[in-house]
């Protein structure tokens, strides 16, 4: 009976394994429009002023559980955001970077997050983008 549960639990931990390694792209570095294997990360667009915006970026941060604004920068070309996220079960970081620039009138913002540690992050960082965004809409009309 011990031995079949063991093989039980090798084959419960294989068959995860495969389904991880057949799910998740194999990549660390996710952003907005550039990462093709995340059609659905796009740049957002608002009709808010880029210094609306960076605000209420800078307000979700803080609200999200597990998210530290670490750094702000404004300049000619817009705003820079740099933020940490920690995962919930192995606390690994992510750095996330938001652009927040104004164009035709309009204030687009892009997000970069991008794993310090491990080659693979099984969707961690698609994950991020999406949080944060999903944040920065509820704030903003």
């Amino acid at each position: 009976m011990r031995s079949a549960l063991g093989w039980l639990a090798v084959a419960v931990v294989l068959t995860g394994g495969l389904w991880a390694a057949t799910t998740w792209p194999r990549l660390n570095d996710v952003e907005t429009g550039r990462t093709p294997e995340y059609p659905d990360l796009r740049p957002r667009v608002y009709a808010a002023a880029p210094d609306r915006v960076a605000a209420a970026l800078r307000d979700a941060l803080r609200h999200l559980p597990r998210w530290s604004v670490m750094g702000t920068a404004s300049g000619p070309a817009g705003t820079v955001v740099q933020a940490v996220h920690q995962t919930r079960l192995w606390r690994l970081e992510d750095d996330v970077t938001v652009r927040i620039r104004s164009e035709s009138g309009r204030t687009v913002v892009s997000v970069r997050s991008r794993s310090r540690a491990g080659a693979w992050d099984f969707g961690q960082n698609a994950r991020n983008v999406r949080e944060l965004l999903a944040a920065l809409d509820g704030a903003l009309p």
